[in-house]
C-alpha cells in the first residue's frame, strides 16, 4: 500500500482530539478493574490449596483449563462487539453489562461450601471459573477496543495508554497483600471465609470503577463503517442467516487481522519481550537464593522482595518516561529506547547478583522495569494506529478483533513461557534436596539463563520493530485519507 511521501513534521494534537484528563482516568478505571480481576482470581487460588488441602497440581490445573477457552471466547467477543449497533454504541453496553456480571461471578465463584470432597471443590470451581472468565471477556475485550478509537490523534493515543496503564499498575500494589487480608484472623475466622470476604470487596470495586467508562465515555464510531451491523440491533433476516453471515463474517475477520504485517510484527514484539521476562520471572530468585545467599531462603526471599518492590514502584516513573518519549521522539524511537534500557538491566544482573554485594540486586530493578512499562505503554498506541492502517485497507473499522487476538497472543504465550520455565529449571540440573549444595555448572546455568533469555529476546523485539513501519508521518497521512472518504468519525457517531 502507498502512503505517499512522509511530510507532517510533530503538528500539535488539535483541541477536538484531545481527551480530557479525567476522561483518561475514567478509562483508566477500566484497566485497573482489568487487572484487579485477573490479579484476583490468580493470588486467591493459593487457599484452595491452604484452606481446602486440594491437590497443588488440580489447583493448578483450575488455573489453565478454564483460560483455554479465552483461546474461542476472545475474538468472538471482538468480532460482535465491532458488529453491534445500538444506540448505545458498540462498546458500552457489554462493558457495563460485563463488569457487573463478572463482579456477581467472581463473588459466587468463592462462596465455597465448607466440608466437601475434593472433586465436589474442583468441579465447582471450574464451572465457576468458566463462567466468570467468559463475563470477564464480555467487559474486557469491548474495553480495550474502546480505547483504540477515543481519539484519531497520533500522540494523543500515547498520553492515553500512558495513563491507563499507569492506572492499571496500581491494581498490582494492592493484590499482594490479597493472602494477607483472607488469613487475617482478626477479620475472618478461617481462610475460607477470607477468601468469600475478600470476593466481595473485589466484586464492589470491581463494578464501581468498571461500569464508569461505559457510562462516562463517548464512543467516536457508534456504528462503525464496514460493519454489518449483526449483533444486538440486527433483527431483519432469519436467525439462521443471521449465523452463517457471522461465522463467515468472524472468519474473514481473523484472516484479515492476521495478514495485517504491522500487526503481527506488534504481537511477536510483546511475545519476545513479555514471555522472555515471564520465562526467567522465577529464575531470578532461585539465582539470588542459591547463588547470592548460598541457599539461605529467607535473607533470598527478603532481598528479592526489595528488588520486586523497587521494580514496581519503578514501573509507574518509567511510564511517565515512555510516555513523553513517546509524545516527544514517536512511538517506535520510544520503544527502542525503553526495551534498549531493559537489556542493559538484565544484562547488569551478571555483576550485580553478587555473592560479596547482596545488596547490588536492586541496581537492575529500575531498569529491567523499562521492559514492560514501556511496551504495554507503547504497543496499545501503536495498536490503534494499525486499526486506522486496516480501516484504509479493508474499508472496515476492527478494534475489537485485534485486541482481542493480540491479548489472546499475549495470554497464549504466558501460558507456554510459565509452563516451560519448569522444563528450563529443571535442564539446569537443579535439585531442592542440595539446598545450598548446588553445583557449578548448575549456578552457571541458572544465571546464564537469567540474563541472556530476556536479553536476548528483548534485543530480537528491537529488531522487529525497526520494520514496523507505521511512523508518526505515516500516520497523520492515513487519518488524512480516512477522513477525505468517510468524514471525520464524530459525525459518525452523531
Amino acid at each position: 500500500m502507498d502512503l505517499g511521501p512522509a511530510q507532517t513534521k510533530h503538528p500539535d494534537t488539535r483541541p477536538e482530539d484531545r481527551i480530557p484528563f479525567h476522561q483518561k482516568v475514567i478509562y483508566g478505571a477500566g484497566a485497573f478493574v482489568n487487572n484487579l480481576l485477573a490479579a484476583a482470581i490468580g493470588g486467591m487460588a493459593i487457599i484452595l490449596n491452604l484452606g481446602l488441602g486440594m491437590n497443588p497440581a488440580l489447583v493448578g490445573a483450575l488455573g489453565a483449563i478454564p483460560r483455554l477457552t479465552d483461546a474461542l471466547t476472545d475474538p468472538i467477543m471482538g468480532y460482535v462487539s465491532d458488529n453491534t449497533h445500538t444506540r448505545w454504541g458498540r462498546r458500552r453496553p457489554y462493558i457495563f453489562c460485563g463488569a457487573i456480571l463478572a463482579g456477581l461471578l467472581f463473588v459466587l465463584l468463592w462462596q465455597l461450601p465448607e466440608g466437601r470432597s475434593e472433586s465436589y471443590y474442583f468441579w465447582y470451581f471450574l464451572g465457576g471459573s468458566i463462567l466468570f472468565y467468559f463475563a470477564y471477556t464480555v467487559f474486557a475485550t469491548p474495553w480495550v477496543a474502546l480505547g483504540y478509537e477515543l481519539t484519531p490523534d497520533y500522540h494523543e493515543r500515547t498520553r492515553l495508554m500512558g495513563v491507563q496503564n499507569f492506572a492499571g499498575q496500581l491494581a498490582y500494589v494492592v493484590s499482594p497483600w490479597f493472602l494477607w487480608i483472607m488469613t487475617n484472623q482478626a477479620w475472618f475466622d478461617t481462610q475460607l471465609d477470607g477468601a468469600k470476604g475478600l470476593a466481595v470487596g473485589v466484586a464492589v470495586v470491581a463494578i464501581g470503577l468498571g461500569v464508569l467508562p461505559a457510562i462516562f465515555l463517548r464512543e467516536r464510531f457508534k456504528k462503525a463503517p464496514g460493519t454489518a451491523g449483526a449483533g444486538v440491533g440486527s433483527a431483519v433476516a432469519s436467525a439462521g442467516s443471521r449465523f452463517r453471515k457471522g461465522v463467515a463474517g468472524f472468519l474473514s475477520g481473523m484472516k484479515l487481522t492476521v495478514q495485517s504485517k504491522p500487526f503481527l510484527k506488534l504481537c511477536v514484539a510483546t511475545f519476545l519481550v513479555f514471555n522472555g521476562f515471564i520465562l526467567i520471572s522465577a529464575f531470578s530468585i532461585y539465582v539470588i537464593i542459591y547463588y547470592v545467599f548460598a541457599g539461605d531462603q529467607a535473607m533470598g526471599a527478603q532481598y528479592a522482595g526489595y528488588a520486586g518492590t523497587v521494580g514496581a514502584v519503578s514501573t509507574f516513573l518509567v511510564i511517565i518516561v515512555a510516555t513523553w518519549l513517546g509524545t516527544k521522539f514517536g512511538k517506535r524511537t520510544a520503544f527502542f529506547i525503553t526495551t534498549g534500557i531493559s537489556v542493559f538491566g538484565y544484562l547488569l544482573k551478571w555483576f550485580c547478583y553478587n555473592p560479596d554485594y547482596p545488596w547490588l540486586v536492586i541496581l537492575p530493578a529500575p531498569l529491567m522495569a523499562f521492559g514492560l512499562g514501556g511496551l504495554f505503554t507503547l504497543v496499545p498506541a501503536m495498536m490503534a494506529d494499525v486499526v486506522d492502517v486496516d480501516e484504509l485497507t479493508s474499508h472496515a473499522r476492527r478494534e475489537g478483533m485485534f485486541g482481542s487476538i493480540f491479548w489472546w497472543v499475549v495470554k497464549l504465550g504466558m501460558a507456554a513461557a510459565l509452563l516451560g520455565g519448569g522444563f528450563l529449571l529443571n535442564a539446569t540440573g537443579f535439585d531442592v534436596a542440595l539446598e545450598g549444595n548446588q553445583s557449578e555448572s548448575t549456578l552457571l546455568a541458572l544465571r546464564l539463563l537469567d540474563v541472556l533469555i530476556p536479553a536476548a529476546s528483548s534485543a530480537i523485539a528491537i529488531w522487529v520493530v525497526a520494520t514496523y513501519p507505521i511512523t508518526e508521518e505515516v500516520a497523520q497521512q492515513v487519518r488524512a485519507k480516512l477522513e477525505a472518504r468517510r468524514g471525520p468519525p464524530e459525525t459518525m457517531a452523531a
